[in-house]
């Protein structure tokens, strides 16, 4: 690297750390809401709270310090960490166009997956969400139950072969993400992602999985994504990225490349069924492939739109999806007693091993329990952010003590300011839960929830949960979600008992979090035990 090239990068360093301490100049309203002490000059809190190993500090802070409180971001930055449910609903829900996702995320999503529901904003992402809609109605998801039966009898098959050969102890991450993709290639997509053979080589499915852990251990460096993205010429960006001397950022690289063109792959194999001439906006229940190229054909969705949607869709029903189930069967190891309870009833509704039909399925209150408790003590994404617009007030449910002692019933917001959105925080507040809120109790959802909860008014999804968010950036596929779910339990648990595997397991936190052989290891993984069982 040249002298020439050297200064350069110094000089827009210096530029950018510039341009970060005049952002942050204007924190007086912010001065009275107590918070965390600074435990970095340079990085603030951000080292803790978006480290792999931060799952017990955010659990202790929020415990700590309650629905509402500060914490230190680059240089002079102050945001807000808050899981007050009024709060909340106003964030996500009354002003969301004040509270917009963070620069650095859009430009990050954009960037890995293009101008999809994950990169967009405004009219955009409602357009895109109003043409989705239909593919992951309640009707459509009664139609597409046999095709999640057809790869859960794959994966059922393909563990049966291969704990012949191996023994009983297999890595089922591996198995559940595959299963994941090929579910969403399926029943979403129109094509096979994953033909779930044993020892089966898949770049795309590996990619998928690298990106989380990934583009979060590069937490510092996309925080500076808009400043890039703004002032450097595409051009100069495309040509110096290859250049770049970080490991992680190259693996992100090659890690994006891959997951490109696999959807390009996708939208140039089903682009020879366009019908320009079909309606796009009539309701129609059909997979997520046809109702994209319907509106590709007919122009409301541009090419690298329906790429982008194509990319974002298969991700996000991929790594939330398989990290739910790896917690729950983790969970199931643990706890013979709710296995057992589990298996009982799916045998029930399903005594000679046929597939439970859709409105059965859906009405088996043991299965939903422990599905529910799960979601709400373990959201796969623990937290989320969002970046005020503008300078905002937001109410509170109840009051809190500023610094100087006086109470407060809102919170005067800056323009510019991070805002954390604690969804486990919220999930496990004592507050609404009670004081047995971190504690993994399914039989809590069969029988009348507290009062507490129920006037809590927690804006989620799905009632009283923010594991699928709530608002107008909710999760629009959590149905899609909770029924792949439920017909993979519905399966295995009928096929085999599971136990604990011979090897530690430690969940990271992340993006979406994920487990791994131990807390030093990098490479996502859970072992555990399965045991066929006669019936099977």
């Amino acid at each position: 690297m040249t002298t020439g090239t050297v200064c350069g990068l110094l000089a827009f360093t210096g530029w950018i750390l510039w341009k970060l301490c005049q952002k942050y100049l204007d924190i007086a309203p912010l001065d009275n809401v107590p918070g965390l002490q600074r435990t970095s000059l340079w990085q603030g809190n951000v080292g803790e709270l978006w480290d792999r190993h931060g799952s017990y500090f955010h659990h202790v802070i929020t415990q700590r310090h309650g629905p509402v409180f500060t914490f230190h971001t680059l240089l002079r930055g102050r945001g807000l960490y808050i899981s007050d449910p009024k709060a909340l609903h106003h964030i996500l829900v009354k002003d969301a166009t004040t509270f917009e996702e963070s620069p650095w995320f859009l430009d990050m999503n954009r960037l890995s997956f293009g101008p999809g529901l994950f990169a967009t904003i405004g009219e955009q992402h409602k357009k895109q969400r109003r043409i989705l809609q239909s593919a992951f109605s309640a009707n459509h998801m009664r139609a597409i139950t046999p095709t999640f039966y057809s790869v859960a009898h794959r994966l059922r098959a393909s563990l049966s072969e291969q704990l012949l050969k191996t023994g009983c102890e297999t890595e089922v991450l591996e198995w559940l993400g595959r299963t994941a993709l090929e579910a969403i290639g399926t029943a979403g997509l129109g094509c096979s992602l994953d033909d779930l053979t044993p020892g089966a080589k898949n770049p795309y499915r590996d990619a998928l999985k690298d990106l989380v852990p990934t583009i979060f251990a590069l937490h510092f460096w996309r925080s500076l994504l808009p400043y890039t993205v703004q002032y450097v010429p595409l051009a100069i960006r495309q040509l110096g990225t290859p250049w770049l001397p970080h490991p992680d950022m190259q693996k992100l690289r090659n890690v994006v490349g891959i997951m490109d063109e696999r959807a390009r792959n996708i939208y140039h194999a089903k682009k020879y069924i366009l019908h320009p001439a079909e309606e796009v906006d009539r309701c129609r229940d059909e997979p997520v492939s046809d109702v994209l190229r319907r509106a590709c054909g007919t122009g409301q969705l541009s090419e690298e739109e329906t790429v982008a949607l194509i990319s974002t869709a298969t991700f996000a029903a991929t790594d939330t999806t398989s990290n739910a189930m790896a917690r729950i069967l983790q969970l199931l190891s643990e706890h013979q007693n709710v296995q057992d309870k589990m298996r009982a009833e799916l045998l029930a509704a399903g005594p000679d091993g046929s597939d439970i039909p859709y409105n059965r399925l859906i009405e088996l209150t043991y299965l939903d329990a422990v599905c529910r408790e799960t979601l709400r003590l373990y959201p796969p994404v623990p937290f989320m952010t969002r970046e005020s617009r503008h300078d905002a007030v937001v109410p509170l449910s109840e009051p809190i003590h500023g610094v100087d002692g006086s109470l407060m019933n809102e919170v005067v917001v800056p323009k510019g300011t991070t805002i954390i959105i604690g969804i486990r925080a919220c999930n496990t507040s004592k507050k609404i839960w009670g004081e047995d809120c971190m504690e993994w109790k399914p039989e809590r959802w069969l029988s009348p929830l507290p009062a507490s909860v129920v006037e809590a008014r927690v804006p989620g999804a799905i009632p009283h949960l923010m594991t699928f968010l709530g608002g107008g950036r909710a999760c629009i596929g959590f149905k899609f979600a909770q029924l792949e779910m439920k017909v993979l339990l519905s399966t295995l648990l009928r096929a085999f008992k599971i136990m604990p595997g011979s090897k530690d397991v430690y969940w990271n936190l992340a993006t979406v979090n994920y487990p791994t052989v131990g807390k030093d290891s990098g490479e996502p993984g859970l072992y555990l035990k399965l045991e066929p069982l006669a019936a099977a």
